[in-house]
């Protein structure tokens, strides 16, 4: 049985725009805008995430959404 964390592509980006309800839009390495929400871990220990701060997002597979995982 595979990892389905193997399956999913990771990429980094830069906050553009933080949204109500901890969203965020988010412009990728290729320039591509996306709509991204804090991983569960993000949330739980209450890890700020601001305008500039430079991410590493999860995207879904289905496209145009991501999980943000880790700030860098």
């Amino acid at each position: 049985m595979e990892n389905k964390q193997e399956k999913l592509e990771e990429v980094s980006g830069v906050v553009d725009e933080a949204l109500p309800n901890a969203l965020f839009r988010v412009t990728l390495e290729n320039n591509e805008q996306i709509i991204t929400y804090l991983s569960g871990k993000m949330r739980k220990f209450r890890i700020k995430v601001l305008v500039g701060d430079k991410v590493r997002v999860i995207l879904d597979s289905y496209g145009g959404k991501g999980r943000i995982i880790k700030r860098l």
